[in-house]
């Protein structure tokens, strides 16, 4: 007998049948099977079949527009009557309205100058207390004025429109919303064609610039900055950028200017005079500049490098200012960057202090940081006989800590024109005189 090797097989009595349940087997060949009944179905219909479902479909539709066509006329022949007598009403309001415009235009010219003198009354009467910016001049004001003298047209919106083409008016009011609305990506091409153009402010004008988005100022301010001339620059920073950073800064609680118009206020550096004469100066001019305004402006000048004329220039102007607390804080900013000034610059900074000497209110502590800095720095560069007047401007405003040290600074100090005296005394060495040296026996 033959031994068995492995195991038995167990064989399957029931024939394999393809029955129609979730089998992998099945479900494969049906899919086959609808995919090919499908394309089938596709290949019936004839391409003569379809042209005549097409005209059928058709001439369905036109008898529906003609019936929807029938009922509007018989509808707007019913209105025609009622729209009529309004059209005419209107045409005639219209009429009056243009006509009281231009009689209120031309009184308005003939009155301009009798009534200057009235406005001006009438703006200090009316203006807030609690506006700590006072009145500013935008650049919309400034084409407002423009347009009146040149008597450009004078349409009956809010908003007058230069005399320029009617297409181009159109394109920069499409710039205006896109501004208006702007958070990331490109700018649109024709802003930056704005600084190549000769009305480069009538283009700006109408783009709206007092209601851009804080990134729309910031790009606006990149492209600008980089493209116009220092004087046009210099404009733009007066009469756009500087007005809304301050308004910005006043509309917050916590008195916070936005990141946008902060990164737009470093760009403009890019040009340095035009920052100083159109940023910098007249916010100290304006007299309504706070000290928040004061300390994040002077952020700016702290982080950027600037060229030693500018500064100079920078602080001779503002030596030759009223006094003002925010005043003395960019001259304390700039004499800590530490240039080397020129003998006029320090003379006119000299002056500046010299100026408090028959002061009789005590000067505050900004006053007192800003003369420490001045002597810290040019102590040297300063004559005897403006140390001799210094002595005596220390006797009059004194500081119970600052002026101490302000007086260690400026007395043990050279004055301007001597030399460093240098001790450089003899000394003979003796080649003999060697002290003798204890030796070790062997």
């Amino acid at each position: 007998m033959t031994k068995k090797r492995g195991r038995e097989r167990h064989w399957n009595p029931e024939p394999f049948l393809a029955e129609e349940d979730g089998s992998v087997a099945s479900n494969k060949r049906t899919k086959k099977a609808k995919k090919a009944r499908k394309h089938q179905e596709n290949l019936i219909l004839s391409s003569g079949m379809s042209s005549k479902i097409l005209k059928e479909a058709q001439i369905q539709q036109k008898e529906i527009e003609d019936e929807e066509n029938t009922n509007a006329f018989i509808q707007d022949q019913q209105n025609d009557d009622q729209l009529d007598e309004e059209d005419d009403d209107f045409g005639s309001f219209i009429e009056k309205h243009r006509a009281d415009v231009a009689n209120q235009v031309m009184e308005a010219m003939m009155n301009e100058t009798e009534d200057e003198d009235e406005e001006k009354l009438l703006e200090r009467f009316l203006s807030k207390e609690d506006d700590d910016a006072g009145p500013q001049t935008t650049l919309p004001d400034l084409i407002l004025a423009t347009i009146k003298k040149k008597h450009y047209c004078v349409t009956s919106d809010a908003r007058p429109l230069p005399k320029m083409d009617t297409d181009f008016i159109e394109i920069y009011k499409g710039v205006a919303k896109f501004m208006k609305t702007y958070s990331a990506g490109k700018i649109t091409k024709p802003f930056k064609f704005i600084p190549a153009m000769q009305q480069w402010e009538d283009a700006l004008y109408l783009t709206e610039p007092e209601k851009w988005s804080q990134n729309a100022m910031y790009e606006a301010t990149r492209i600008l900055a980089s493209n116009l001339t220092p004087q046009n620059a210099e404009r733009f920073y007066e009469h756009v950028l500087l007005p809304r950073v301050r308004q910005d800064i006043q509309k917050k609680k916590k008195k916070r200017l936005h990141f946008a118009l902060y990164q737009s206020l470093k760009k403009s550096v890019y040009k340095r005079a035009a920052f100083f004469k159109g940023i910098l100066l007249p916010l100290c001019e304006s007299g309504t500049c706070t000290l928040r305004e004061a300390s994040i402006v002077g952020s700016i000048i702290q982080k950027v490098r600037i060229h030693v004329n500018h500064a100079g220039a920078a602080l001779v102007m503002l030596a030759e200012m009223e006094y003002s607390g925010t005043r003395s804080y960019f001259i304390k900013l700039l004499l800590e960057k530490n240039y080397a000034l020129q003998y006029r610059v320090i003379e006119a900074l000299t002056a500046h202090f010299m100026r408090f000497l028959e002061e009789p209110r005590k000067m505050p502590v900004i006053w007192h940081q800003s003369l420490l800095a001045f002597v810290q720095r040019y102590k040297n560069d300063i004559t005897l006989e403006d140390k001799d007047k210094l002595r005596n401007l220390l006797d009059a405003q004194n500081h119970h800590e600052v002026t101490p040290e302000i007086r260690r600074e400026l007395f043990h100090s050279r004055n301007r024109g001597e030399k460093m005296t240098v001790f450089n005394k003899h000394i003979e060495d003796d080649m003999f005189d060697i002290p003798e040296v204890p030796m070790e026996d062997d």
